[in-house]
């Protein structure tokens, strides 16, 4: 589950840099959640030329996220956003604390 996680996240950045079979076919794997015999027989190919068209599109997926890190740098800003939300929640409830200790 969690590398399905990873790839459709990837696909979000980099997907339009893949060929157009690549991205059909990944977005029904992964988003329609169609079997590749599904795939194959909706696009009148074998099962084999889907699996290597996924493979592909995941290892070409890899190879822009390790050269450009987009992923790794929104993960980055996401966790540290969530790190200055809880602060400023702390900070918030300590306000709240402090003004019901006045009254």
């Amino acid at each position: 589950m969690e590398d399905t996680i990873y790839y459709i996240e990837l696909f979000d950045f980099y997907g339009s840099l893949l060929s157009p079979k690549q991205k059909s076919y990944f977005y029904d794997y992964y988003f329609d959640n169609l079997l590749l015999e599904e795939i194959a027989e909706n696009d009148h190919v074998s099962k084999n030329a889907v699996s290597k068209e996924i493979i592909k599109a995941k290892s070409k997926l890899d190879y822009y996220e390790e050269n450009l890190h987009l992923w790794q740098k929104d993960k980055k800003i996401k966790q540290e956003f969530a790190n200055e939300r809880d602060i400023l929640n702390r900070i918030e409830k300590c306000d709240i604390m402090e003004n019901i200790e006045e009254d």
